[in-house]
């Protein structure tokens, strides 16, 4: 398994940039600021994005598994190299979610605490209802995770 940097046509994983942040005009909002990085297991698995948002914040902009491979802890990893890579430079790991019973749990579980909400931030943002596990996203969750 290889966790690589992208840094030229980041587009090229627009499949799996889609999974997370299903707007493109959203995901191009961060894609060229942010850095990117692949897990590659016998092929890309996995994505994610993070970008430096001042204040020893560095925040999860995008994070994605291929549906075949999720469940079996590529996102997991690749939150533990943000982790490990970045601990010395940043205080603390953000990241912002809908109130989703999938990816909530998900982010408790790799430590992250909640920490503050933006209210009406996906109808406010996007150009269409988002809805997870049947239940429309609204408000913009942020949670974090101490370095």
């Amino acid at each position: 398994m290889l966790i690589q940097e992208i840094d030229e046509n980041k587009k090229r994983y627009l499949h799996l940039l889609l999974l997370a942040d299903e707007q493109e005009n959203m995901v191009d909002r961060y894609l060229e600021r942010g850095t990117m990085y692949v897990l590659d297991d016998n092929g890309v698995k996995a994505e994610c994005i993070v970008t430096d948002e001042g204040n020893g914040v560095l925040e999860n902009k995008n994070i994605a598994t291929l549906p075949d491979y999720q469940k079996q802890g590529y996102a997991r990893k690749l939150i533990d190299f943000l982790v490990a890579k970045y601990s010395e430079k940043y205080s603390v790991l953000q990241v912002g979610t809908g109130d989703s019973p999938l990816t909530i749990p998900f982010y408790e579980k790799c430590g992250f605490i909640r920490s503050y909400v933006v209210k009406d931030f996906f109808i406010d943002n996007y150009d269409h209802p988002i809805f997870e596990c049947g239940k429309q996203l609204i408000d913009m969750v942020y949670l974090q995770k101490a370095l």
